[in-house]
């Protein structure tokens, strides 16, 4: 392997005393970037740089059709929707349309001090990780949603230089057929890249190679699961210690008692310990308060942050429980692997100020407390960020496949272990509450063998969603996809009309196989995406012909989309069909040709179209209102029964005045109707109103506003319905 001067040298801080505990080196930064055909062809010279984290789109100067790739999934759409012949499906990973099938990354660094050990953490890569360390090979990850671990120590230089060089699959059919790598019906491109952060761990023996810690809120305890390995040659004698504290305030809470312990060479432990929290404060969204974990052998240190929280939910009342509380979940969806795709994405995956106001900033203007991480993986600064906000996120892993398409070369014992790394590299996270085993998915053996392995590896035992298949465990819950619009448009049988919610009292589950008494999260509703511009998805056009016509105009058609979205949200919630209601979708990919967006009027700076935020912001307020009536005009002169859902999200009791209020096209109000209301805590209550429609003939604005007492909340909570006085 050539050197060349454009490589990029990291190092540590010299200092003159002796290591104690961890040292890590961040590898992150500009790295040089080549591409080859074959697997074994390592660059004589690099031409390029790019990013890490980051995606290989982002190298300059800039590889041509770099993330081309038709999956398997996306042909088989492309087949059912008749824009493909039979012909063209496809049994491999999918098709290739780039003249590669490598990147190859590579970069230096020099450590100050011999360490016995050096492991090289790669965050997540895809497609498949490879590494060398001074021209000696040291390891493969084939796994594109986990972190890879590499030993580096046999090839480690201490005195000075160190180069090291990863590999990466260019698309993912370089995998072997047993690796899943991701599978979207709906997404276009699949770019590489080491989007993940890559940091080099430095220490004596022996190394702690996991820590889990699992809150036990009924004892005031934390369970601390730690595993160590001895990498030298010789036996190693330590003492095992963890110590707590306040994560901002740094304040000290608890101290375990040291273990001392023996490892053989080679030898590989789990140390389990309970260290008692005095007077716990409990994480939840309202207060995402954290602790952190600090653990040394001497030789080896972490610091593991973590939370009092605990998380389930209860399949008798059908509702998630937050450290033993009821608590409704309200909010949306992230598919990062999607918006990836969108040419705004960039380098904004990785920008922590962009990344602090999609997550922290925006969603309590919304009055969002959760979020599906929907088919693909964020990188673990998304967590962290998530963990501080005070988000309750269903992490779900990168799968979703029809039944016919279950790629069955899949081994369980492949899946088994990806799952169980994925579980490993997230289970401290407070913010991860549910795991999500697949995206709409029916597939016997995720239920039947790989939750059950791998469910009991989690101490804080979380809950399990399993796409369209049966709940696995007894408090497991399932997600419901209700696309009520998805047959709205002219000529679908039966085609739906919105004046069907308002005697829609009794709903059944409306789109997994499988009837189930357990919780449910109602995750995607609407069918009624438009890009950012307005302009139909491919999803979309037909829905949007037939209820605003084929001549209307972006602005028109963001408009009805804010108003019948919001409207849609109200519903679901006001029945209380389901433990929570996150509407899809918030971040995704937003460009001609895509079947899904988002609602961003500018996604570089984060503004959310101004319609959208205003009516669906409405609409997932914890005080919630809802007008049961979606009728296009009343006879001027009749009188008409408006019955006004209510609910009440929060553990107290909510009580206040209900105003049902006409308004004119200028926004005039010309009619209006008072009552009290009052719902109890986590309740619902509904209200009747005797509407005498005017004589006056025009547009008129039907509102109901909720003016609540006290000051717990902030503002009235207002719903809206349009209709037409007819003479």
């Amino acid at each position: 392997m050539h050197r060349v001067a454009a490589l990029i040298l990291f190092s540590v801080a010299a200092s003159t005393a002796a290591p104690a505990g961890r040292t890590t080196l961040s590898l992150d930064g500009m790295w040089e970037v080549e591409e080859s055909r074959g697997a074994a062809e390592i660059p004589a010279g690099f031409s390029r740089r790019g990013p890490v984290p980051g995606l290989t789109n982002l190298a300059r100067p800039a590889f041509p059709d770099v993330d081309l790739f038709d999956s398997r999934e996306l042909i088989e759409n492309r087949i059912r929707r008749k824009q493909l012949p039979e012909s063209a499906r496809v049994t491999s990973a999918g098709v290739s349309r780039q003249n590669r099938d490598y990147f190859w990354y590579r970069t230096a660094f020099r450590p100050t001090a011999a360490r016995q050990v050096a492991i090289l953490r790669v965050g997540k890569a895809q497609f498949g990780t490879a590494v060398w360390l001074n021209g000696k090979a040291a390891g493969e990850h084939h796994a594109c949603f986990t972190a890879g671990y590499f030993d580096l120590t046999p090839h480690m230089n201490w005195q000075g230089e160190n180069v090291l060089l990863i590999r990466i699959g260019a698309h993912p059919g370089v995998l072997p057929a047993s690796v899943p790598a991701g599978t979207d019906f709906e997404k276009l491109k699949w770019t590489p890249g080491i989007y993940d952060s890559v940091t080099v761990l430095l220490s004596d023996n022996p190394v702690i190679e996991t820590i889990q810690v699992a809150p036990r809120l009924a004892s005031s305890e934390i369970v601390v699961e730690t595993r160590l390995r001895n990498h030298g040659r010789a036996a190693a004698t330590f003492s095992l210690g963890h110590r707590v504290k306040t994560w901002k305030e740094q304040r000290p809470v608890a101290a375990g008692k040291p273990v001392r312990m023996t490892l053989g060479p080679g030898e590989e432990r789990v140390d389990t310990q309970r260290l008692r929290i005095p007077s716990p404060r409990l994480w939840s969204p309202e207060d995402p308060f954290l602790y952190v974990l600090d653990s040394s052998t001497g030789g080896d240190s972490a610091s593991t942050r973590f939370s009092m929280r605990e998380f389930r939910f209860d399949t008798p009342t059908r509702r998630a429980v937050l450290n033993g509380k009821v608590y409704f979940l309200r909010g949306s969806n992230i598919t990062l692997h999607r918006f990836l795709e969108d040419p705004k994405a960039g380098s904004l995956p990785w920008d922590e100020k962009w990344v602090r106001k999609l997550l922290a900033e925006i969603p309590p203007r919304m009055h969002w407390n959760s979020f599906r991480l929907c088919i693909g993986p964020v990188p673990d600064k998304w967590l962290d960020i998530a963990d501080e906000a005070g988000l309750l996120l269903q992490n779900e892993f990168f799968i979703w496949t029809g039944p016919s398409s279950w790629r069955k070369e899949w081994t369980a014992e492949e899946l088994t272990r990806q799952y169980s790394d994925w579980m490993r590299d997230n289970w401290n996270h407070a913010s991860v509450v549910i795991w999500d085993a697949c995206n709409e998915t029916v597939a016997d053996v995720l239920g039947d063998k790989i939750i059950p392995a791998v469910r009991k590896l989690d101490l804080s035992n979380r809950p399990w969603d399993n796409g369209y298949n049966l709940p696995s465990g007894p408090d497991d819950m399932y997600e419901d996809h209700p696309y009520l619009f998805s047959r709205a448009a002219a000529g679908r049988t039966p085609q739906f009309k919105v004046t069907e919610l308002e005697t829609m009292e009794h709903y059944k589950q409306g789109s997994a196989p499988h009837p189930s008494a357990h919780a449910s999260i109602l995750n995607e509703y609407g069918w009624l995406w438009l890009n950012r511009d307005g302009s139909p998805t491919l999803l979309t056009k037909e829905i949007y012909d037939t209820l605003i016509g084929p001549n209307a105009t972006g602005a028109e058609r963001l408009s009805l989309y804010a108003y019948l979205l919001g409207g849609l949200t109200e519903f679901w919630r006001s029945r209380r069909f389901h433990a929570g209601v996150l509407h899809f979708v918030y971040l995704t990919g937003s460009f001609p040709g895509v079947y899904t967006s988002d609602h961003f009027r500018d996604v570089e700076n984060l503004e959310l179209e101004p319609q959208f935020a205003d009516y669906v912001g409405e609409a997932f307020k914890p005080l919630g209102v809802y007008i049961n009536f979606w009728q296009p005009s009343l006879k001027a002169g009749t009188k008409r029964r408006v019955v006004v859902a209510m609910i009440n999200d929060d553990s107290e009791t909510a009580a206040g005045r209900l105003a049902l209020s006409l308004e004119d096209a200028a926004r005039r109000e010309f009619g209006r109707l008072e009552r009290r209301f009052e719902i109890p805590a986590l309740g619902q209550m509904s209200y009747a109103f005797d509407l005498d429609v005017p004589g006056r003939p025009g547009e008129v604005l039907l509102k109901a506003t909720a003016f609540p007492d006290g000051t717990r909340h902030k503002s009235p909570t207002v719903s809206r319905r349009k209709f037409q006085i007819a003479p």
